[in-house]
């Protein structure tokens, strides 16, 4: 897997490491049956290779390290972090470092169930730490891991229907949570729930089922209608406030972001009109795009809300870097999930937006010079290091500023998050 998502959530901690490589880390949300957040698998990178084309246990101790240094808190707000673990990371103890409270930790596929590692995985779970069995295939030797486990994850994209639900029915006598990974759509997302999965890990709410020829709701035409109006060079104030007093749920989330630390005004905001006068229309512009985007999202799963403000304040922070424009590309990076939070295609939505052909062909999907920072952060999301680095060196732009911007991003996106939910 956004999730966007997604990376580092603090600007105070450089990105950086001591040798002055750029530290990379992905957070790939896992989801309840609610659509919540249960917790987030980590994927850190070191430098400019690839993180795990080296020795795994070199990896293991930097991603322990990366752990230290970050703040698990801060990765996850708090939430179960679940880490890959080599042999040597359990058997030598060395995850003791990690808090145990929200630590889970992830034993590959290609370890040996050696009485060792048994044994280490025993005085582990002791300790308060959670095992996961990742990209589990049922084999009599993994029996004793099973036992220990918290979590068992299927890789729906290498297992079967048929393979999945005789697995199921062996691990059903023991208590343990099943995590179908690799849930790219609603289809797969409804089949995986069929068979008695409770956590889902993958991109299937940012890809539900497109409803073709669907009728937008009125209010969320407005809304457009208001987006259109926010990209113009000079906003009709009378107009705008008009637009937003008729919708009530609007009006409170614009007054609430207006008067939360997002923007810290000393006075408090009381109406449309004042908000309008007293933040600027660049301010403006920016509470308003927040305020609709989590509307549009209100029936899609929190994180989709979250990946968006990511991506928009990411793609605003970075556009000085390649001498893009800020409005524009915060505008695309806060849409580029619109298609998912109105289960419409994403080319039937376009036409209705005032924005230059070039964004609106990006919004599609179209590899454009406008594109190269969504790009990025669409790579981030998934931890495809390869395709992030190609997009960076393609717009020869700087990985440190890179990677700082995006760390900016997502502090500012959890305190926007707070602010509207």
């Amino acid at each position: 897997m956004a999730a966007q998502v997604l990376a580092t959530k603090s600007s105070e901690i450089s990105p950086c490491d001591d040798a002055g490589g750029v530290r990379y880390v992905a957070q790939q949300p896992i989801l309840d049956l609610r659509g919540r957040v249960h917790g987030y698998e980590l994927l850190f990178r070191n430098g400019t290779d690839a993180f795990f084309q080296g020795d795994g246990n070199l990896a293991t101790r930097t991603m322990l390290d990366n752990a230290t240094v970050f703040g698990m808190g801060r990765l996850t707000s708090g939430l179960p972090a679940f880490l890959n673990c080599t042999a040597e990371s359990l058997t030598q103890e060395l995850v003791q470092v990690l808090p145990a409270g929200m630590t889970v930790l992830e034993l590959l596929e290609t370890l040996e169930p050696t009485p060792s590692l048994i044994k280490a995985c025993r005085n582990l779970k002791a300790m308060g730490l959670r095992l996961a069995l990742d990209d589990f295939v049922w084999k009599p030797a993994l029996q004793p891991l099973t036992q220990l486990a918290d979590y068992i994850k299927v890789d729906f994209s290498l297992t079967g229907s048929k393979e999945r639900k005789n697995l199921i029915k062996r691990l059903k006598p023991l208590t343990l949570a099943l995590v179908a990974e690799k849930v790219e759509t609603q289809e797969e997302y409804a089949e995986a729930r069929a068979e008695g999965f409770t956590l889902f890990q993958g991109y299937f709410f940012c890809r539900p089922i497109l409803l073709q020829n669907r009728k937008v709701p009125a209010n969320r035409l407005s809304h457009i209608e208001i987006l259109n109006l926010l990209h113009e060079d000079s906003i009709d104030l009378n107009k705008l406030t008009g637009l937003v007093k008729r919708d009530a749920s609007l009006t409170y989330r614009l007054l609430r972001l207006a008067n939360s630390p997002v923007y810290a005004f000393r006075e408090d905001i009381r109406s449309v009109q004042s908000a309008l006068m007293v933040v600027g229309e660049d301010t403006f512009r920016r509470i308003a795009v927040l305020a609709i985007t989590s509307e549009l999202s209100a029936n899609e799963p929190p994180e989709v809300l979250r990946m968006a403000f990511v991506r928009g304040r990411f793609c605003e922070l970075a556009a000085r870097l390649c001498g893009l424009d800020p409005t524009e590309q915060y505008l695309l990076g806060m849409l580029s999930l619109l298609s998912a939070m109105l289960r419409a295609p994403m080319e039937e939505l376009t036409p209705a937006l005032a924005l230059r052909t070039q964004i609106r062909r990006a919004l599609e999907g179209e590899s454009n010079s406008d594109r190269v920072l969504l790009q990025w952060v669409e790579c981030h999301e998934r931890g495809d290091w390869a395709a992030s680095d190609s997009a960076v060196v393609s717009a020869g732009l700087n990985p440190v500023e890179v990677v700082v911007c995006f760390g900016e991003a997502v502090e500012w996106a959890e305190a926007a998050l707070r602010s509207v939910i």
